[in-house]
């Protein structure tokens, strides 16, 4: 099962090495509150840390691959609790949870981040694919270290 797996994450990041990225004007232009035009930077590097380490597994456009890795876009699991999405980074997991009502047991292993690539990321993922906008510091990260 590992194998099959490891396979698809493969292949997945193989094929999303053909497609052709989309450009960051779409971003962009949903800025609406000085809020928000804040935390674009930082956005921006999590844009970039993402497509280095998370896209393999949650997919270009954060909707994951069935079965195998869970969602991050629209999803139930990430917007429910900041803090225990910092966790996932910070110490991965073992045992299955359920994303959009389906269940998923592939251990994600802890990511050898820091607390600034952790809150950059994760406000990335928030900023995007219908999540609720969250701002992650880098203070956060620390006090769940």
């Amino acid at each position: 099962m590992k194998k099959y797996i490891i396979g698809i994450a493969l292949i997945a990041l193989a094929l999303q090495s053909f497609k052709r990225a989309s450009s960051d004007s779409t971003w962009n232009e949903s800025i609406s509150s000085p809020y928000q035009v804040s935390m674009q930077p930082q956005a921006n590097n999590g844009k970039t840390i993402y497509n280095k380490v998370c896209m393999s597994c949650h997919q270009m456009n954060g909707t994951g691959i069935p079965g195998a890795f869970p969602p991050l876009a629209k999803s139930d699991y990430l917007n429910a609790d900041v803090n225990r999405a910092i966790k996932q980074i910070l110490n991965g997991s073992l045992g299955a949870i359920t994303v959009n009502g389906k269940k998923y047991t592939t251990p994600m292993p802890k990511q050898e981040l820091n607390d600034q690539q952790i809150a950059d990321v994760l406000t990335y993922v928030y900023a995007n694919w219908g999540n609720n906008k969250a701002v992650i510091t880098p203070e956060m990260v620390k006090k769940m270290r």
